[in-house]
């Protein structure tokens, strides 16, 4: 159990991220901040009400400072505008960068031995930001990603064989965005290749929801976007390094030389423990899917590239 996580970003995606943190009971405290004042004190204080009744004793706490946040074990930065519609995650890049940007050297200040996940998009480029703000090693820097797009192909999937999502395994790879890498040389029905379920411009479909995922959650709402199933991403991400689970998640990992390539965040196979990413899982894939890896890759490098021509 840790101490304290600091969630940054009061919005949808971290208020929910409280809740969940809270009522999991993996840290002592949760503290929520945001700089409109009022708004994470509120919130905090309502979820904190709700412990009697959901059987919690988590504290939760807001603030519009870094105050309360001092010597945090886990810090989560949710802080950004979201996407509306018509918009990709790479069109919120220069306004969020100097959002993750600030966040993160206030958490360099404050909780120098803090693990620190980034949520805010476009994710993989965000989540290189946050390790050059607070300089902390790339074990302690990584991205959520891989766990919610995972989560959305595998209820995909379960939705059209109408089965339980409990019996689908799948992993999906790279870029938070539209060369994201479903892996479906490793996806099974109870163990089953999803192959002897379903022809391949059906696979593809799915594919292709999984890619937009997020895109048609924000069409449908119109101003804002998902924070249902990245929270509860984050949250499980959360869990397995404060409980040192040593669990193997698919997180926006620092590449150094792993699948080929380096210098750039990618969405990856990783063990997470209480070190954060204690090590990354380097599966054996088609030549199709390296091929999609790479070009992922080339993605996220080509927009850390725009971004620092931005300044």
């Amino acid at each position: 159990m840790f101490e304290k996580i600091t969630v940054v970003g009061a919005g949808h995606v971290g208020a929910t991220q409280a809740l969940r943190l809270a009522e999991m009971q993996i840290a002592r405290e949760v503290v929520l901040v945001d700089i409109i004042d009022g708004i994470p004190q509120g919130k905090a204080l309502d979820l904190y009400e709700s412990g009697p009744i959901m059987g919690f004793d988590t504290r939760v706490t807001g603030a519009t400072d870094y105050g309360k946040t001092v010597g945090s074990d886990l810090v989560i930065i949710t802080a950004g505008i979201p996407r509306k519609p018509g918009m990709s995650r790479d069109d919120l890049l220069s306004t969020n960068a100097g959002i993750v940007r600030s966040v993160a050297g206030e958490v360099k200040k404050s909780s120098p031995n803090a693990i620190v996940i980034v949520v805010s998009n476009p994710l993989d480029v965000m989540t290189y930001v946050a390790k050059e703000a607070t300089g902390f090693a790339p074990n302690r820097v990584f991205g959520m990603a891989g766990v919610l797009d995972t989560a959305r192909f595998r209820t995909f999937i379960a939705e059209r064989l109408n089965v339980s999502v409990e019996d689908i395994q799948a992993l999906v790879l790279g870029g938070h965005g539209d060369t994201m890498v479903p892996l479906v040389s490793y996806t099974t029905v109870s163990g089953i290749p999803l192959k002897q379920f379903l022809g391949q411009d059906e696979i593809d479909a799915l594919i292709d929801r999984t890619r937009k995922g997020g895109a048609e959650i924000v069409a449908y709402l119109k101003e804002g976007s998902a924070y249902y199933a990245p929270s509860a991403a984050v949250a499980q991400m959360a869990e397995a390094i404060a409980l040192d689970k040593k669990r193997i998640l698919p997180c926006a990992a620092w590449m150094e030389g792993q699948y080929g390539i380096s210098n750039t965040y990618l969405g990856v196979p990783c063990k997470l423990g209480r070190d954060g990413v204690e090590e990354i899982i380097e599966v054996e894939l088609t030549a199709d899917e390296k091929a999609a890896l790479e070009k992922s890759a080339e993605h996220v490098r080509s927009t850390v590239e725009q971004l620092k021509k931005l300044g």
